[in-house]
């Protein structure tokens, strides 16, 4: 009998989840994966990015965000059927200003990286994902608690398969697969201005477009594309469940799925380090993992 596939991933906030790889997260958990979320933070500091939110006291008490975010994260996590953890860490918020102030005592990205690490090598040697994903070096974009969410999830893919680390956490686990998660890129963005203006449709990233310098570099990041444009009606019922967040009538939602589907039909991973054998490019994060899951003493690093 072929092993259980596990993907695990690991976000920052709650709504990354959903608004970064979530249709593909879909696809695996109607195919059978089991599929864990892993949150850092609840999103405390957080903003009401919606301008038609309402929320009885919320006013009065802006303290309620954090019950809030988590009652949303709740929904999410229905809608997607996935499986998932708070590390518990507190959100650091986004520091505005020039220069920007210092970040809040105690926060995610002022705990110190082999401290903060610990329950995330916990839960992977507990949930024993083959694969991985989280954000690059520069978080996706460069919030503090993304950063610190890639460096705690690099140290943990690392230190979970060590037993002489974290010997507390449980029995050693080597992930098979370790990816980034690729969210906007210029060929994607091209393709998708490519096809709104052949529907004549305005595209709402025009402008963001134009000041985009391309850059092959970038491109060759992308590795890994999976077919998934079935489940953007789900990725975006995740997306609303984050009432506080995300605005029904906002960017998210202004170019249609068929045009989605037909300039980019993928959600879209960089393969960062293997142990089992693949071929780049890819389709499916779990390559060289179907039916089989062979483990390594050593990783061999693909592209970091």
């Amino acid at each position: 009998m072929a092993e259980q596939l596990r993907l695990m991933h690991v976000h920052a906030h709650p709504d990354d989840e959903s608004s970064k790889g979530a249709a593909s997260t879909a696809k695996y958990v109607a195919e059978g994966v089991d599929v864990h979320v892993v949150t850092c933070t609840g999103g405390e500091r957080g903003s009401i990015l919606n301008p038609g939110f309402e929320h009885p006291g919320i006013t009065d008490n802006p303290g309620l965000i954090s019950e809030i975010r988590r009652e949303e994260m709740d929904r999410a996590r229905e809608i997607l059927g996935i499986t998932q953890d708070w590390l518990g860490f507190v959100d650091s918020g986004w520091p505005e200003g020039d220069p920007k102030p210092p970040l809040p005592d105690g926060c995610f990205a002022l705990v110190p990286t082999e401290e903060a690490a610990e329950p995330l090598v916990r839960l992977i040697r507990s949930f024993k994902p083959q694969v991985l994903t989280t954000y690059d070096e520069n978080g996706g974009y460069p919030h503090p608690d993304h950063i610190k969410c890639h460096e705690i999830s690099l140290h943990a893919f690392e230190a979970a398969a060590d037993p002489e680390r974290y010997p507390e956490a449980g029995e050693p686990w080597q992930v098979s697969k370790l990816y980034y998660q690729l969210s906007w890129t210029y060929v994607r963005m091209k393709a998708i201005d490519d096809e709104m203006t052949k529907h004549g449709l305005d595209n709402p990233f025009a402008e963001r477009l134009e000041k985009w310098e391309r850059k092959p570099e970038d491109e060759a990041r992308l590795t890994t594309r999976v077919e998934c444009a079935e489940y953007f009606p789900v990725r975006d019922a995740a997306l609303l469940a984050h009432a506080t967040q995300i605005d029904p009538n906002g960017f998210w939602f202004s170019i249609p799925h068929q045009v989605q589907a037909e300039a980019w039909p993928t959600e879209d991973y960089q393969l960062v380090e293997s142990t089992v054998e693949t071929s780049i490019p890819e389709d499916d994060l779990f390559a060289g993992l179907r039916d089989t899951s062979p483990h390594s003493d050593e990783p061999s690093v693909v592209g970091r």
